[in-house]
């Protein structure tokens, strides 16, 4: 664990994520990120230079199985208070399941309606608990199926809600980090019942993979030849040359390399 804190509250201070008198959410889905980010800025909280409040919220999806009491006793145990917004928005997405891209209007929903809740609770930062893998997975997928270099930031402001900020305090922070952390205490966490989901057994078969399993696999086939291959990744996008860049967006407006080529 103490590998761990030090690693979220490196990754705090170094994109100055917390800040005197902040009130955090965490984003709850009950599944192993989520749940550790939750655990581990709960015990920071006494550690940490500055105060800060945390607040837990999980977005009900309104499907069947899903008991999220084990959470609310986690909450308790760690004296974190917990809220559940409960929501259609499974339903509505297994109505339109024939939609290209039926996470991407999950996630969608998921975020407006959390959004709605931080504004109710006073909330000015939401932590979610992406880790290092998904960052350099982001970079791949982005180059290699959306044609373009960006990386998932470690913090950014809102642009739907004025005044709220996103925070990632697990980027620094490996998977297999949390899994072991996770085995080591024994802790069970609850499987999202969603048939789209990532994690859900039946989706990462050979005929319905998720491009996210696809670049896992990539990665580790590279990482048998450079075992910096994962480091080099999460780098990259830290040492952009624009020089050497043909064209780039900035605010929206494309710039191309031939506009000051010439002077």
């Amino acid at each position: 664990m103490q590998n761990l804190m030090g690693r979220i509250r490196r990754c705090a201070e170094d994109y100055n994520m917390i800040c005197a008198g902040d009130k955090i959410a965490v984003g709850v889905s009950g599944g192993k990120d989520s749940l550790s980010l939750l655990y581990l800025l709960a015990a920071l909280r006494r550690y940490y230079p500055v105060h800060y409040d945390l607040q837990a919220v999980t977005i009900d999806m309104g499907l069947p199985g899903m008991d999220f009491s084990p959470v609310a006793e986690l909450c308790a145990k760690l004296d974190v208070p917990y809220q559940i917004k409960k929501t259609e928005i499974g339903p509505i997405i297994f109505e339109y399941r024939h939609e290209k891209n039926p996470c991407s209007m999950c996630a969608k929903m998921r975020r407006g309606a959390l959004n709605d809740v931080l504004l109710e609770l006073g909330c000015n930062k939401i932590a979610l608990g992406h880790h290092y893998d998904d960052v350099i997975e982001t970079i791949l997928m982005g180059m290699l199926y959306g044609a373009q270099v960006q990386t998932m930031m470690p913090k950014l402001h809102s642009t739907n809600f004025e005044g709220m900020e996103l925070i990632r305090p697990l980027y620094l922070v490996r998977e297999d980090d949390i899994k072991a952390w996770r085995d080591y205490n024994g802790l069970h966490f609850i499987q999202c019942a969603c048939k789209f989901t990532d994690t859900c057994t039946t989706c990462n078969n050979e005929e319905n993979r998720s491009k996210r399993v696809e670049i896992k696999q990539l990665i580790a086939n590279l990482k048998k030849v450079n075992p910096f291959v994962e480091a080099n990744i999460f780098k990259s996008v830290e040492n952009v040359n624009l020089a050497t860049v043909v064209a780039y967006k900035k605010d929206g407006i494309k710039h191309s390399f031939l506009d000051h080529y010439d002077e």
